[in-house]
């Protein structure tokens, strides 16, 4: 009897910690779920094969970078007359999530005129989970790009960043999220 109540307060133990430790707040993850089919928003999910980056171009850094890059998600908001209002909501929704301490900052740019942007990300700079791309303007709309894969590095991904700006790009959605962080 004692081994059964010991096993059953061991159990809610078990229990109550995993509650306890599960964040229920908002999430990027939850906030594309939500949003990617709604009216106004664009998103788009790209495995790093879809990007067809001849390797062969890239130097050792880059290409270590490339492979440690398993998926592209997107998403963005086009602001338009009839929707400002929502693009308001739905920038302070976005800007709350990325204020979770749980995300590092890495860099910040812009300015109100041409627009602003900021890159976080999950992890340590030599080891990343997952960098975040978040731009926005009043003008255009805003736009995060989550960059998922296994022992990203910061300084590599930003060598091989340069070489994604020399890209043609043949898919036109694809397009559309590249010309909004030019």
């Amino acid at each position: 009897m004692l081994q059964s109540i010991n096993k059953i307060l061991l159990l809610m133990l078990l229990v109550a910690a995993s509650l306890v430790s599960c964040n229920s707040g908002p999430t990027l993850q939850k906030y594309y779920v939500d949003n990617e089919l709604k009216p106004g928003f664009l998103s788009q999910d790209i495995p790093t094969s879809f990007l067809n980056i001849e390797e062969t171009t890239l130097n050792e850094e880059q290409k270590e970078a490339y492979k440690s890059v398993d998926k592209l998600n997107m998403i963005s908001f086009v602001v338009s007359d009839d929707n400002k209002d929502q693009f308001e909501v739905e920038l302070t929704k976005v800007k709350t999530i990325l204020e979770d301490p749980k995300y590092d900052e890495l860099m910040r740019g812009g300015n109100a005129t041409d627009g602003k942007f900021i890159i976080k990300f999950l992890g340590e700079p030599e080891n990343i989970d997952e960098l975040i791309l978040f731009g926005y303007s009043n003008e255009k709309g805003f736009a995060i790009i989550r960059i998922l894969g296994d022992d990203m590095n910061a300084g590599k991904l930003v060598k091989l960043g340069s070489e994604l700006q020399n890209m043609d790009m043949d898919d036109k959605q694809l397009q559309q999220f590249m010309d909004f962080f030019q």
